[in-house]
């Protein structure tokens, strides 16, 4: 199946603790079906001192649902990804407005 959401995209969360915030995705996960947000879904890590870093409590974020995200169309507003081929090319484009993404 072809991928509705892809690195670089802004999107918008669904559900969830972080409901209505926004962020670009910086990474995808396929095979678990999730995606890095980012300032989204953050968690504090404990991480060890070593040489080269301080150490302590880290903010990470964490992976979330991509059923919880939604993509931003031009106008700020969540949309769902359809596809339709142009110029010989399958290509993504959003459901409100019509646009290409």
């Amino acid at each position: 199946m072809a991928a509705k959401l892809k690195k670089g995209d802004k999107v918008v969360v669904l559900a969830g603790k972080d409901k209505g915030k926004q962020g670009e995705i910086t990474q995808v996960l396929p095979k678990e079906g999730k995606a890095v947000v980012d300032g989204v879904n953050i968690a504090l890590r404990h991480t060890r001192q070593s040489q080269t870093s301080q150490g302590g409590r880290v903010p990470k974020n964490m992976p979330i649902d991509l059923s919880n995200l939604a993509l931003l169309d031009k106008n700020g507003k969540a949309t769902r990804v359809g596809f339709r081929e142009e110029d010989g090319k399958k290509v993504r484009f959003a459901k409100t407005t019509g646009d290409v993404i």
